[in-house]
């Protein structure tokens, strides 16, 4: 599957340059309602899920893609206002989780079940559903491990691989990056990655490759 990662321009060229994308962090995540897609309302069961939302941050990461780069409110939203970098990725499918979006938070009665299969399923759904307005990211997950944090940053990163190959790199429209910059990012060995650089649409709302070369230097 083709999948897309907004950054700043700055993080955008230091990840083409080592290879490598931050791992979020779950207890960093900007959705408070981040995993507690159910309801609730009961205590004992709140506190359960707080639990193991915490446990699971210890020990679990994830990477945040969309699946399309045309929207412009996430180049607004995730890549510093059209002033940053897109990549994409192709991964394998079986590594991607979907995100479905609801208005309602639902009950937790599968979470009970006899059927272990049944509980897996339903921790799945509750691991990727997030609120209807988030809708426009049309996001996708890739949960890693965490492990062999980078002492000089503090962060969790996961480097570029089969699992994670690098396919495009699309600079925004108002970005001062150059083909330069690009290049010398991504080094001689990598003539098979998609260079493009993206401007607003005359027609729609859209996000679309410029295909005058001249207006990218």
């Amino acid at each position: 599957m083709r999948v897309y990662h907004f950054l700043n321009a700055k993080y955008g060229l230091e990840a083409l340059k080592k290879r490598r994308l931050k791992v979020s962090r779950i207890d960093d995540l900007n959705d408070p309602f981040e995993m507690l897609g159910t309801d609730l309302s009961d205590r004992k069961l709140r506190q359960a899920f707080l639990k193991t939302k915490s446990d699971l941050a210890k020990d679990c990461g994830l990477l945040c893609f969309s699946k399309r780069w045309r929207n412009p409110v996430l180049w607004s939203h995730y890549a510093d206002r059209h002033r940053g970098l897109c990549l994409g990725f192709d991964a394998p499918d079986g590594l991607l989780f979907s995100v479905t979006y609801t208005t309602k938070r639902t009950a937790p009665d599968k979470l009970f079940s006899d059927d272990q299969s049944v509980k897996e399923k339903e921790m799945e759904r509750i691991l990727t559903t997030k609120f209807n307005h988030w809708r426009y990211e049309d996001e996708a997950r890739f949960f890693v491990r965490l492990s062999d944090m980078d002492s000089y940053s503090g962060h969790y990163f996961f480097e570029f691989s089969e699992k994670l190959k690098l396919t495009q790199v699309l600079v925004g429209a108002e970005a001062s990056i150059s083909r330069s910059d690009i290049e010398e990012a991504l080094g001689k060995e990598n003539a098979y990655i998609e260079r493009l650089k993206a401007r607003a649409a005359f027609k729609t709302f859209n996000v679309v490759r410029n295909r005058k070369q001249s207006m990218w230097i």
